[in-house]
């Protein structure tokens, strides 16, 4: 997938993703904003988490004769993780759009092997590519060491192939920095024909690094998302190799 010349092949790192705090910041609407730099997490590796799951009565109609018996079980439809590969068809991927203080811009995700690089530009690392939703996700590190090189970073969800809407895939975005409370985007708003969705706009502002929350659905793909914000690459298309 020939966006530019560098294509930036990741190494088999072992990531420090730092402690957690058991408390957590949703970023909605109203709240969508919060600055690391002043919670004192502006440093080590910034962990940003994709996961998602669906829900029994999303993939099929229950029974007839179940629903007589037990009448409740229309409100309580069981919770099934979405590697369950027999029961739906999800591949939802994690990617960020990067803008460093030196001009350089990019992508990192799995379309294309641009998996990135922690400990050089663009600092960024992607550490796989989940297909089924398994319980650890998609996973991207950010090396907040090197804070001042970036301008902005663009987080974004889009959907690969064949998978049901955003509403019914309960996908979550997650931000856990070095230290402090973990942040928390949900994707749950309906737009039934969405392929994309800018999840997390970071932001060096002045030497403070701002997060904020965008969740903006669009139906398209990268190249969409890019006039979107003015990032300026050129996208041509890809795939996966088959596994």
């Amino acid at each position: 997938m020939g966006f530019w010349d560098g294509v930036w092949r990741g190494r088999a790192d072992e990531f420090d993703s730092g402690s957690a705090a058991s408390n957590a910041i949703e970023l909605t609407k109203r709240h969508h904003r919060v600055s690391l730099t002043k919670q004192g997490a502006a440093t080590g590796n910034l962990r940003i988490n994709l996961s998602w799951r669906m829900r029994t009565s999303d993939i099929g109609a229950p029974e007839r004769g179940g629903l007589l018996r037990r009448p409740l079980k229309l409100f309580t439809p069981d919770v099934v993780q979405a590697h369950t590969q027999s029961m739906v068809n999800v591949d939802l991927d994690l990617g960020c759009l990067y803008e460093l203080n030196d001009g350089s811009k990019g992508v990192v995700q799995p379309l294309g092997g641009f998996f990135g690089q922690l400990n050089e530009p663009p600092y960024i690392k992607l550490s796989g590519d989940d297909r089924f939703g398994s319980g650890t996700g998609e996973t991207i590190f950010v090396n907040l060491d090197h804070r001042d090189d970036f301008k902005r970073l663009l987080v974004f969800v889009y959907i690969y192939d064949q998978t049901p809407a955003f509403d019914r895939t309960h996908a979550v975005v997650t931000l856990y920095p070095s230290s402090g409370p973990r942040i928390e985007i949900g994707l749950d708003e309906r737009h039934p024909q969405a392929r994309s969705c800018a999840v997390v706009l970071i932001e060096n502002v002045k030497g403070e690094l701002v997060v904020r929350r965008e969740v903006k659905f669009v139906y398209g793909f990268q190249a969409e998302l890019d006039r979107l914000y003015g990032w300026g690459l050129q996208w041509g298309r890809g795939y996966k190799a088959k596994t």
